[in-house]
């Protein structure tokens, strides 16, 4: 007889960053119907009753405030996703300084720095799961997008390097690269590329937010107990290579 297999996450404390909208809310909705009891830090308010910090993931003072915070309100995070980004896409001969600075803060440092905060807190606590919300553009780049790719593959990078130096405690890190997905972010983009986007997708559509949550609840649940420092990709078969 197959033993039925829970998500082990009942009762464990799980942080999103990014998750008041979004593949981060679609995430945190997941993860709390696992049981999990769920952090939000982002600049904006979930709409759910979560536990939430306003947070500015590009700021180490901020980052350092909301892992106080969470820490002495729930102890060690057994799951760490971090799911916040932002992009715009432009022609990298048209981008500045100050919007390249900007690009890689939010989507690599900040992912690093939330990661740094409550890695030590993990560590001490014998196990966890980090799940990193890269790109497909991080993995085969992405025309208009080329410094947002250079920071999605830095934390892809990023992700498996850590996975080396964590996985005896065992932490497991692993990262999921969506395609083009229904999210305001995607929504942003001219109407011209998000229909070229749509054609170029085998399955004809976009990806649901809560599509690619549910391989981040893979990622964080016990069903990957043997996954460590791994990419997947969720673009209806977009990117089937690379």
């Amino acid at each position: 007889m197959v033993e039925e297999l829970s998500d082990g996450l009942e009762g464990k404390t799980a942080v999103v960053t990014g998750g008041a909208s979004g593949i981060g809310r679609a995430t945190a909705a997941l993860l709390a119907a696992a049981g999990a009891r769920v952090c939000v830090a982002d600049l904006n308010p979930p709409a759910e009753a979560w536990d939430f910090v306003e947070t500015d993931v590009t700021d180490a003072a901020a980052v350092r405030a909301f892992g106080q915070t969470l820490t002495a309100r729930a102890g060690a995070p057994w799951v760490v996703v971090n799911a916040a980004g932002w992009d715009r896409t432009q022609p990298f001969i048209e981008t500045d300084v100050e919007f390249i600075e900007n690009i890689v803060r939010i989507n690599l440092l900040g992912c690093m720095m939330m990661t740094r905060e409550f890695l030590p807190a993990m560590l001490e606590a014998g196990g966890g799961k980090i799940v990193n919300v890269a790109s497909d553009a991080g993995r085969v780049g992405s025309s208009g997008e080329t410094v947002y790719a250079g920071a999605k593959g830095g934390v892809i990078a990023f992700s498996k390097s850590l996975a080396r130096e964590v996985a005896r405690v065992p932490i497991h890190v692993n990262c999921v690269c969506p395609g083009p997905t229904d999210t305001p972010l995607f929504q942003a983009l001219p109407e011209k590329l998000r229909r070229g986007l749509e054609r170029a997708i085998p399955f004809r559509r976009l990806a649901s937010a809560e599509e690619v949550a549910q391989a981040i609840l893979f990622f964080a649940s016990r069903r990957s107990d043997y996954v460590t420092g791994q990419t997947l990709s969720v673009s209806g078969g977009l990117t089937m290579a690379g």
